[in-house]
Protein backbone atom coordinates (compact mmCIF):
# COMPACT_ATOMS: atom_id res chain seq x y z
CA UNK A 1 0.00 0.00 0.00
CA UNK A 2 1.34 3.41 -0.99
CA UNK A 3 1.53 5.79 1.98
CA UNK A 4 1.68 9.48 0.93
CA UNK A 5 4.57 11.38 2.49
CA UNK A 6 6.86 14.29 1.85
CA UNK A 7 9.83 15.91 3.58
CA UNK A 8 10.88 19.51 4.13
CA UNK A 9 14.24 20.97 5.18
CA UNK A 10 15.93 24.33 5.22
CA UNK A 11 19.04 25.34 3.28
CA UNK A 12 21.47 27.10 5.64
CA UNK A 13 24.54 29.06 4.66
CA UNK A 14 23.15 31.72 2.34
CA UNK A 15 25.01 35.01 2.89
CA UNK A 16 23.37 38.38 3.40
CA UNK A 17 21.84 39.24 0.02
CA UNK A 18 22.52 42.61 -1.61
CA UNK A 19 21.14 44.38 -4.67
CA UNK A 20 22.37 42.75 -7.86
CA UNK A 21 23.34 39.42 -6.29
CA UNK A 22 22.81 36.26 -8.34
CA UNK A 23 20.27 34.33 -6.25
CA UNK A 24 20.56 31.27 -8.48
CA UNK A 25 24.29 31.03 -7.80
CA UNK A 26 23.86 31.71 -4.07
CA UNK A 27 21.25 28.96 -3.72
CA UNK A 28 23.31 26.44 -5.71
CA UNK A 29 26.41 27.20 -3.59
CA UNK A 30 24.44 26.73 -0.36
CA UNK A 31 22.87 23.47 -1.56
CA UNK A 32 26.25 22.15 -2.72
CA UNK A 33 27.84 22.94 0.65
CA UNK A 34 24.98 21.28 2.53
CA UNK A 35 25.21 18.15 0.38
CA UNK A 36 28.86 17.60 1.38
CA UNK A 37 27.76 16.51 4.85
CA UNK A 38 24.27 15.37 3.83
CA UNK A 39 24.21 13.84 0.32
CA UNK A 40 20.42 13.46 0.55
CA UNK A 41 20.16 17.26 0.52
CA UNK A 42 21.40 17.48 -3.09
CA UNK A 43 18.55 18.66 -5.30
CA UNK A 44 16.64 16.12 -7.39
CA UNK A 45 14.05 16.15 -10.14
CA UNK A 46 10.67 17.11 -8.72
CA UNK A 47 11.97 19.10 -5.75
CA UNK A 48 10.19 22.35 -4.90
CA UNK A 49 12.19 25.29 -3.54
CA UNK A 50 10.31 27.67 -1.28
CA UNK A 51 12.02 31.07 -1.14
CA UNK A 52 11.32 33.95 1.25
CA UNK A 53 10.40 37.06 -0.73
CA UNK A 54 12.77 39.17 1.35
CA UNK A 55 15.92 37.84 -0.30
CA UNK A 56 14.30 38.24 -3.71
CA UNK A 57 13.48 41.88 -2.91
CA UNK A 58 17.02 42.48 -1.67
CA UNK A 59 18.56 41.01 -4.82
CA UNK A 60 16.21 43.09 -6.98
CA UNK A 61 17.11 46.32 -5.19
CA UNK A 62 13.81 47.01 -3.46
CA UNK A 63 15.47 48.63 -0.45
CA UNK A 64 14.74 52.28 0.45
CA UNK A 65 15.27 54.58 3.46
CA UNK A 66 12.97 53.70 6.35
CA UNK A 67 12.14 57.41 6.66
CA UNK A 68 10.17 57.05 3.40
CA UNK A 69 8.08 54.14 4.70
CA UNK A 70 4.73 55.95 4.79
CA UNK A 71 5.30 57.36 1.31
CA UNK A 72 6.14 53.92 -0.05
CA UNK A 73 3.08 52.36 1.60
CA UNK A 74 0.94 54.94 -0.18
CA UNK A 75 2.64 54.20 -3.51
CA UNK A 76 2.14 50.44 -3.14
CA UNK A 77 -1.51 50.78 -2.06
CA UNK A 78 -4.40 50.38 -4.49
CA UNK A 79 -7.08 50.84 -1.83
CA UNK A 80 -7.37 50.94 1.93
CA UNK A 81 -9.42 47.97 3.10
CA UNK A 82 -9.49 48.81 6.80
CA UNK A 83 -7.61 50.89 9.33
CA UNK A 84 -7.52 51.04 13.09
CA UNK A 85 -6.04 53.62 15.45
CA UNK A 86 -4.03 52.24 18.38
CA UNK A 87 -1.60 53.75 20.92
CA UNK A 88 1.33 53.13 18.59
CA UNK A 89 -0.26 54.81 15.58
CA UNK A 90 -2.56 53.61 12.79
CA UNK A 91 -2.56 50.11 11.30
CA UNK A 92 -3.75 49.94 7.71
CA UNK A 93 -4.84 46.80 5.89
CA UNK A 94 -4.55 47.55 2.19
CA UNK A 95 -4.72 46.00 -1.24
CA UNK A 96 -1.34 46.17 -2.94
CA UNK A 97 -0.75 46.51 -6.66
CA UNK A 98 -0.06 42.76 -6.59
CA UNK A 99 -3.68 42.19 -5.48
CA UNK A 100 -2.58 41.07 -2.00
CA UNK A 101 -4.54 42.15 1.08
CA UNK A 102 -2.03 42.80 3.84
CA UNK A 103 -0.84 45.20 6.52
CA UNK A 104 1.26 48.19 5.44
CA UNK A 105 1.37 46.99 1.80
CA UNK A 106 4.01 44.44 2.73
CA UNK A 107 6.59 47.13 3.53
CA UNK A 108 8.95 45.54 6.06
CA UNK A 109 11.78 46.71 8.33
CA UNK A 110 12.67 43.35 9.88
CA UNK A 111 15.82 41.45 8.90
CA UNK A 112 17.22 44.50 7.13
CA UNK A 113 19.93 46.97 8.24
CA UNK A 114 18.96 49.82 10.58
CA UNK A 115 17.33 52.70 8.72
CA UNK A 116 16.33 50.52 5.75
CA UNK A 117 12.89 49.26 4.68
CA UNK A 118 12.01 46.72 2.02
CA UNK A 119 9.09 46.37 -0.35
CA UNK A 120 7.86 43.27 -2.13
CA UNK A 121 9.25 42.21 -5.52
CA UNK A 122 7.72 44.14 -8.40
CA UNK A 123 6.39 40.97 -10.04
CA UNK A 124 6.76 37.92 -7.76
CA UNK A 125 5.58 35.47 -10.43
CA UNK A 126 8.20 36.78 -12.86
CA UNK A 127 10.83 36.55 -10.12
CA UNK A 128 9.81 32.95 -9.45
CA UNK A 129 10.02 32.13 -13.15
CA UNK A 130 13.50 33.65 -13.41
CA UNK A 131 14.69 31.58 -10.44
CA UNK A 132 13.09 28.45 -11.86
CA UNK A 133 14.62 28.95 -15.30
CA UNK A 134 18.05 29.73 -13.87
CA UNK A 135 18.19 26.77 -11.50
CA UNK A 136 16.89 24.31 -14.09
CA UNK A 137 19.35 25.53 -16.70
CA UNK A 138 22.39 25.26 -14.41
CA UNK A 139 21.42 22.01 -12.66
CA UNK A 140 19.63 20.19 -15.48
CA UNK A 141 16.74 19.37 -13.13
CA UNK A 142 12.97 19.84 -13.22
CA UNK A 143 12.15 22.03 -10.24
CA UNK A 144 9.31 24.15 -8.88
CA UNK A 145 9.62 27.54 -7.17
CA UNK A 146 7.36 29.19 -4.60
CA UNK A 147 8.08 32.74 -3.35
CA UNK A 148 6.46 33.51 0.00
CA UNK A 149 5.57 36.37 2.27
CA UNK A 150 3.99 36.55 5.72
CA UNK A 151 0.51 37.93 6.31
CA UNK A 152 -2.48 37.63 8.60
CA UNK A 153 -5.89 36.22 7.70
CA UNK A 154 -9.38 37.52 8.59
CA UNK A 155 -10.77 36.02 11.80
CA UNK A 156 -7.55 34.14 12.56
CA UNK A 157 -4.91 35.01 15.16
CA UNK A 158 -1.32 35.56 14.06
CA UNK A 159 0.38 35.27 10.70
CA UNK A 160 1.46 32.56 8.30
CA UNK A 161 3.47 32.37 5.10
CA UNK A 162 1.57 32.30 1.81
CA UNK A 163 2.63 32.10 -1.83
CA UNK A 164 2.97 35.42 -3.63
CA UNK A 165 4.93 34.05 -6.59
CA UNK A 166 5.12 30.64 -8.27
CA UNK A 167 6.66 28.96 -11.30
CA UNK A 168 6.95 25.37 -12.48
CA UNK A 169 4.46 24.16 -9.91
CA UNK A 170 0.69 23.62 -9.79
CA UNK A 171 -0.74 26.19 -7.36
CA UNK A 172 -4.25 24.74 -6.83
CA UNK A 173 -6.09 21.43 -6.89
CA UNK A 174 -9.60 22.13 -8.16
CA UNK A 175 -11.81 19.33 -6.88
CA UNK A 176 -15.09 20.80 -8.06
CA UNK A 177 -17.07 18.27 -10.06
CA UNK A 178 -15.52 15.33 -8.26
CA UNK A 179 -16.85 13.40 -5.28
CA UNK A 180 -15.69 12.93 -1.70
CA UNK A 181 -14.84 9.63 0.00
CA UNK A 182 -18.55 8.98 0.51
CA UNK A 183 -19.48 9.71 -3.09
CA UNK A 184 -20.98 13.13 -2.40
CA UNK A 185 -20.36 15.76 -5.09
CA UNK A 186 -17.77 18.44 -4.40
CA UNK A 187 -19.00 21.87 -5.47
CA UNK A 188 -16.67 24.47 -3.93
CA UNK A 189 -13.45 22.71 -2.84
CA UNK A 190 -10.27 24.19 -4.30
CA UNK A 191 -7.15 23.25 -2.35
CA UNK A 192 -4.56 26.04 -2.43
CA UNK A 193 -1.44 23.90 -2.79
CA UNK A 194 0.96 26.84 -3.08
CA UNK A 195 -0.09 28.29 0.28
CA UNK A 196 0.12 24.87 1.93
CA UNK A 197 3.67 24.51 0.61
CA UNK A 198 4.50 28.00 1.88
CA UNK A 199 3.23 27.20 5.37
CA UNK A 200 5.02 23.85 5.52
CA UNK A 201 8.33 25.41 4.47
CA UNK A 202 8.02 28.22 7.01
CA UNK A 203 8.21 25.64 9.79
CA UNK A 204 11.84 24.98 8.88
CA UNK A 205 12.72 28.51 7.69
CA UNK A 206 11.21 30.68 10.41
CA UNK A 207 11.65 34.41 10.96
CA UNK A 208 14.83 34.45 13.06
CA UNK A 209 16.79 31.41 11.89
CA UNK A 210 18.52 33.07 8.95
CA UNK A 211 17.32 30.30 6.63
CA UNK A 212 15.39 31.93 3.75
CA UNK A 213 15.10 28.88 1.45
CA UNK A 214 13.60 25.44 2.03
CA UNK A 215 13.24 22.31 -0.09
CA UNK A 216 10.07 20.23 -0.30
CA UNK A 217 10.58 16.68 -1.59
CA UNK A 218 8.02 14.00 -2.31
CA UNK A 219 5.49 16.10 -4.22
CA UNK A 220 6.95 15.82 -7.71
CA UNK A 221 3.42 15.36 -9.05
CA UNK A 222 2.96 19.11 -8.49
CA UNK A 223 6.03 20.07 -10.55
CA UNK A 224 5.41 20.59 -14.24
CA UNK A 225 7.10 21.83 -17.40
CA UNK A 226 3.78 23.09 -18.75
CA UNK A 227 2.78 26.76 -18.39
CA UNK A 228 0.74 27.13 -15.21
CA UNK A 229 -0.99 30.06 -13.51
CA UNK A 230 1.24 31.85 -11.03
CA UNK A 231 0.37 32.94 -7.53
CA UNK A 232 -1.41 36.02 -8.88
CA UNK A 233 -4.19 33.64 -9.94
CA UNK A 234 -4.90 32.98 -6.25
CA UNK A 235 -6.18 36.54 -5.71
CA UNK A 236 -9.95 36.56 -5.38
CA UNK A 237 -11.67 38.86 -7.88
CA UNK A 238 -13.61 41.91 -6.72
CA UNK A 239 -16.90 40.35 -7.84
CA UNK A 240 -16.26 37.32 -5.62
CA UNK A 241 -15.06 39.30 -2.59
CA UNK A 242 -17.79 39.18 0.06
CA UNK A 243 -15.71 41.17 2.56
CA UNK A 244 -14.20 43.91 0.44
CA UNK A 245 -13.93 46.45 3.28
CA UNK A 246 -13.61 46.54 7.05
CA UNK A 247 -16.81 47.14 9.02
CA UNK A 248 -16.11 50.80 9.78
CA UNK A 249 -15.16 51.51 6.16
CA UNK A 250 -18.24 49.71 4.83
CA UNK A 251 -20.49 51.66 7.21
CA UNK A 252 -18.94 54.97 6.18
CA UNK A 253 -19.27 54.16 2.48
CA UNK A 254 -22.90 53.13 2.93
CA UNK A 255 -23.70 56.27 4.90
CA UNK A 256 -22.03 58.52 2.32
CA UNK A 257 -23.84 56.73 -0.52
CA UNK A 258 -27.20 57.17 1.20
CA UNK A 259 -26.59 60.89 1.68
CA UNK A 260 -25.51 61.27 -1.94
CA UNK A 261 -28.67 59.50 -3.12
CA UNK A 262 -30.83 61.83 -1.07
CA UNK A 263 -29.02 64.90 -2.34
CA UNK A 264 -29.07 63.86 -6.00
CA UNK A 265 -32.66 62.60 -6.09
CA UNK A 266 -36.00 64.29 -5.65
CA UNK A 267 -35.98 63.33 -1.96
CA UNK A 268 -35.97 65.84 0.86
CA UNK A 269 -33.35 65.16 3.50
CA UNK A 270 -34.95 64.01 6.76
CA UNK A 271 -34.91 66.63 9.46
CA UNK A 272 -32.57 64.51 11.65
CA UNK A 273 -29.99 64.18 8.87
CA UNK A 274 -30.13 67.94 8.23
CA UNK A 275 -29.55 68.62 11.90
CA UNK A 276 -26.57 66.25 11.95
CA UNK A 277 -25.05 68.00 8.93
CA UNK A 278 -25.55 71.40 10.49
Amino acid sequence: MHVPRYSVWGIPGLPEVAAGDDLVALIIDAVTAQAVDDPEAALRNGDILVVTSKIVSKAEGQQFPASQREQMIAQETVRVVAERVHPGGVTQIVETRHGLIMAAAGIDTSNVPEGVALRLPVDPDASAQALCDGLQARLGLRLGIIITDTLGRPWRVGQTDVAIGAAGVVVTDDMRGGVDANGRPLQVTITVLADELAGAADLVKGKVSGIPVAVVRGLARLVTDKPTPGARSLVRSVDEDMFRFGSAEAYRLGYDAALAELRDGDHILPKRVKQQQD
